[in-house]
Formats: structure tokens, sequence, C-alpha cells
């Protein structure tokens, strides 16, 4: 296939309309109190064009004050996913952002909610037209193939009352932080909902509107939009978060074998690995060496 031909086919492959870039990306609410900010939160997606909703652990399930609270958002609370971990609820995503007022422990990037919609929709033009190229670059595959799956992101949001626990943010890539009141910058979770959806929002129509006058231009549309300081460009995609987890567990298992850990004592080591692996934005392949490594290592 020529040069021109795959960038041709990868543009292609790349998502213009608004909805298709917020059909990957999916809220999570983690450990809510009310179920009313569940309905809230459902309304304020449904407004802002988003329609993936999970609900991790609620303390009461969604209910008639939900629904009152969604408004024309019911349908995302019949449609919502409701499972009993975060780990769970996260596993299958290639990318986690998390609202967040204040840094915490070992903070991950910080990034404003129109950057963190930029890194989204990048990702998600890198990723899609990745896939595509590679597809249809390999001889091995067939018309029984599946089809590409879109990416997917997280964004979590926490309890009412504490938002989300170091350990919990520490599965994000990014921390999104709105600005606000310094005295006071705390806002209710489906009013955090809401500030960031509508910026995503907002950011989704410009990018789509860009995407479209770029397709009148092969040379133009050929060029990269990721910014490579802020995530990788990839010839693979991207592991999960799930990935990203067990290959953090396996390492500080390794380095407990090798006495260079105290399984009684870790403090930090697991969230450190973590967000190394964050930063580095491992690919499926890179993941597999690094997981043939460390298996050899374990049994040396």
């Amino acid at each position: 296939m020529s040069k021109v031909s795959s960038s041709l086919l990868a543009a292609s492959a790349v998502p213009h309309t608004v909805s298709d870039y917020l059909s990957c990306l999916q809220i999570v609410m983690v450990n809510t109190t009310l179920p009313a900010n569940i309905g809230s939160a459902a309304r304020a997606m449904h407004t802002m064009g988003l329609s993936r909703l999970t609900v991790v652990n609620p303390k009461l399930p969604i209910d008639e004050t939900s629904v009152s609270h969604a408004a024309g958002g019911n349908n995302l609370l019949s449609s919502a996913t409701i499972t009993p971990t975060l780990e769970s609820a996260i596993a299958d995503c290639q990318l986690v952002f998390a609202a967040s007022s204040r840094s915490r422990h070992l903070p991950r990037p910080v990034v404003t909610p129109t950057q963190a919609a930029k890194i989204m929709f990048d990702f998600i033009d890198k990723q899609m037209a990745v896939d595509v190229v590679d597809n249809n670059a390999n001889p091995q595959l067939s018309e029984n193939s599946q089809p590409i799956s879109k990416p997917n992101i997280a964004i979590l949001f926490g309890r009412e009352d504490r938002g989300l626990t170091n350990e919990e943010l520490a599965y994000a890539d990014y921390h999104i932080q709105i600005d606000a009141n310094p005295a006071y910058p705390v806002l209710n979770v489906a009013s955090a909902v809401q500030v960031i959806a509508s910026f995503i929002f907002a950011y989704a129509q410009t990018h789509c509107q860009k995407a479209d006058d770029l397709d009148t231009d092969i040379n133009a549309s050929i060029q990269p939009t990721l910014d490579v300081t802020l995530r990788q460009q990839w010839d693979e995609p991207a592991i999960t978060q799930q990935q990203l987890q067990q290959l953090t567990h396996r390492t500080t298992e390794l380095m407990v074998q090798r006495g260079l850990a105290d399984s009684d004592n870790l403090k930090s080591l697991p969230s450190r690995l973590s967000r190394l692996g964050s930063r580095l934005q491992l690919d499926q392949k890179e993941y597999q060496l690094l997981s043939a490594l460390i298996a050899k290592l374990s049994k040396d």
C-alpha cells in the first residue's frame, strides 16, 4: 500500500461527527451517596451529548429520585452500567481521566477541561487511524477479522463528600481541574460532570469542523494532530488499564521476589510503578515484551 493510500485510509477512519467522538467517552461515578446526583449527572450528560454512564458501587441504587432529576436523560439511567469495583469499570479503557479539585499524593499531570478534551480527541484520531492502517497492511487478516473497536476513555468522578481517594486517582493518566474560587473550589459531583462535559462538547464541535476542513486537503489531512509531548504516537494499540495494573502487580511481585522491595512495607511502590506505566503509555507489543521479561526473571 502506498504512503498516500495509507494516509487516506487512516484519514477516512478517523471519526468526524461530534457523536462519533462522544461515543468513545464514558462517565464513571464512584461510590455515590445520593441517587438524585446520579440522575442529575445523567441529565448533564444528555445535555452535552454523552450517553455512556457507569456507576461504581453506589451506596444506594438508582431510584425514583434519580429518574426525577434525570429529566430527558432517563435513557442513560436505564442503560447505565453498575459495577462493584473501579478496576472492573475501567479494565478495558486505554485512557483514564479523573476529576480532582486539588493535587494529591503522587499526582498525575493536571490539565484543564479544554486540554483534557484535546488529549481525548487527538488520542481517538490517532488510535482509530493506526488500527485501520495496521489491519489493512497485515496480510494475515481475512474477511473474518473482527471489526476495529472504538477507543474507550473514562472520566472518573468521586464521592459527594470527599471525592476520589489517592488510590483511585492513581488509576488516572491525567487529572482534570476546573478553574474555580480558590477559597472553595469544590463542585457538586453532578455540577462537575456538567462543567467538564460542556467543555468537551464545545471542543468537539471545533475539532470536527477542523477535521472537515482538512479533508479538502490531502496533505493537510495526513499531518499528525497529536502533541507528542502529551501523548506517545503508537504503531500498535495502547494497553488497557487492566493490563497496566497487571503489569504493575507483576513487577511489584518480582521486586519482592528479588529482594528489591519488602512485601510488608511497599509504601508507594505500586503507585509509582503505575504512574511510570501511565507516563510511558505502553502499546500492546511493548506490554508483551515486558510481560515475557518479567515471566523469565520470575522463573530464573
